[in-house]
């Protein structure tokens, strides 16, 4: 019963920190997109 939680738990552990790495890229990806929003836009302006 024992080996059974602590497999669990390390599977859980596994899932979970691969999760925040999948988080962590998509906010990453946001903050590129933002910036190259907020580019774009300085570029309206100066023309």
């Amino acid at each position: 019963m024992a080996i059974l939680v602590k497999r669990i738990l390390a599977l859980a552990l596994i899932a979970g920190f691969g999760m925040s790495l999948a988080a962590c890229e998509t906010a990453a990806g946001f903050g590129r997109d933002v910036e190259k929003l907020g580019e774009q836009i300085q570029e309206g302006v100066e023309k």
